[in-house]
Formats: C-alpha cells, sequence, structure tokens
C-alpha cells in the first residue's frame, strides 16, 4: 500500500508521497515513488504511482530510458507536445507494462495493477494535474475535483476536503498535506516515512521545492503533535450528550 497526494491551487501544483512498500509485516521496504523530469524554462514533469512495485518500476523505467533511446523516441516525456499527450503516453505506458506481465488481461484488481498522479507544465500552456488508472485511461483535475489521490486515500481524504482552499499558499497547502499524511500514516502500517515533498509554481517551468521528510524533521513532528492537540482540545470543548 501506499500513499500519494497532487493537489493543485491557484500558484501551482503540489505533490506529496509516502515512501512504504511491504509484502507481509515482515518485509517492509523503501521507494521513492516520486519521480520528476525537468527542463527548466521549456517542461516540468512529476509522476506518483502506487501500487505492485515491480510494475510501476517498469513504468517509470520505461518512460525514462525512452527519453534517453533516440531510436525509441515517440514521442517522449520531454518531447510531448502537451501534458494531455504526457498522460496518453503515461497510461499507454501502463497498458504495455501490465500486458507484459499478465499476458491473460489486465483488470483493475490484478495483481499487477497500478496508478498514477501526473502533474507539470509545458511552456505556453497551464499547469495540469491527470490521475492514470491500471486500464491506462485517466481523468483530468477540475475545480470540483482539485486533487487526487492514490493508495490509501481514506483516512486522509476528509482533512483535504475539509480545508482545502485554491487560495491557499504554498505552505499552507504543505501543513494540510502533513495533516492528511500524518492521520493516515497513524491509521494504516503499509503507509510510512519518510515522505517526499514537491512544489511547482505556476510559469516558473522548474520545481521549486523538493524535499524529504523524516520521523525526525522538526516541522513534521511539530505539526503532527499540534494536530494532536487541537484534536484533544477540540474535542474536551464539546458539550456532553449526557450530563
Amino acid at each position: 500500500m501506499t500513499y500519494c497526494v497532487g493537489l493543485k491551487i491557484d500558484r501551482g501544483l503540489v505533490f506529496m508521497s509516502d515512501t512504504r512498500t511491504n509484502a507481509g509485516v515482515d518485509s517492509i521496504s523503501t521507494f521513492r515513488k516520486m519521480r520528476i523530469w525537468e527542463q527548466p524554462g521549456e517542461r516540468v514533469v512529476v509522476l506518483m504511482s502506487a501500487g505492485n512495485l515491480a510494475t510501476t518500476q517498469a513504468v517509470v523505467s520505461l518512460l525514462d530510458e525512452r527519453t534517453k533511446a533516440v531510436a525509441d523516441r515517440a514521442p517522449t516525456l520531454l518531447e510531448a507536445p502537451s501534458m494531455f499527450q504526457i498522460a496518453r503516453l503515461v497510461g499507454d505506458t501502463v497498458k504495455e507494462v501490465i500486458s507484459q506481465s499478465a499476458p491473460a488481461g489486465q483488470t483493475a484488481d490484478s495483481a499487477f495493477n497500478a496508478s498514477f498522479i501526473l502533474g507539470g507544465q509545458i511552456k505556453g500552456s497551464e499547469p495540469r494535474l491527470f490521475m492514470i488508472y491500471p486500464e491506462g485511461n485517466f481523468i483530468e483535475c477540475s475545480d470540483d475535483t482539485p486533487f487526487f489521490q492514490i493508495g490509501e486515500t481514506k483516512y486522509g481524504k476528509p482533512i483535504i476536503v475539509r480545508a482545502y482552499d485554491r487560495k491557499m499558499s504554498f505552505a499552507e497547502t504543505v501543513k494540510l498535506l502533513m495533516v492528511s499524511f500524518d492521520s493516515t500514516l497513524k491509521s494504516n502500517l503499509s503507509v510510512g516515512l519518510p515522505l517526499d515533498l514537491a512544489f511547482y509554481e505556476k510559469d516558473s517551468l522548474k520545481i521549486g521545492l523538493k524535499r524529504r521528510i523524516g520521523a525526525d524533521d522538526p516541522y513534521y513532528r511539530s505539526v503532527s503533535e499540534g494536530w494532536s492537540d487541537a484534536l484533544k482540545t477540540a474535542f474536551q470543548s464539546l458539550p456532553d450528550f449526557i450530563e
């Protein structure tokens, strides 16, 4: 299991992912689930993954390899003319990898399934954010759906839904995502630290911040403890049902 969030605000895009993978309680590993391709001044592409680790790594490796192997370009992430075309390219690559792994045919509940959040901007167009499904199809975020989650979504979603505002600053958005992730970490052992964070400011055409957040990060600990204290205070201030 994993937890990844891509969120769109007026100022740009914010991405956060955990790094835990596990095949049981006695087999836990750390793998990066966020990949960034960047051509400063021309484009930024961010891809986060959830699902079967072998499948997600194969998709990312194939996408990356094709940016370097001239003979395989048709086009690549670094040449596609729009984020929509990049979403199609990622979706086609997902189908390609899954079909090779599961010759009998892919399904959404296949052992080889994988889902992705794709975001970024190409010069001359707006920042865009997509969610790509195991079948290779995808949807784009909108004003009604300004963020996407993949993996273990149920614990962190209510927090984002309650507090999200498109006019939020990057600092406020990071705080919101940290609370969402902290609640998920405390509810499901299959999601774990460290966390990878990146934000992209609209029209900058370069990543503004990229940071790994571990258990000893003072800001993360402050947010986690502050959220717990705030909940306790709010609970104690509620009226009693039975006197």
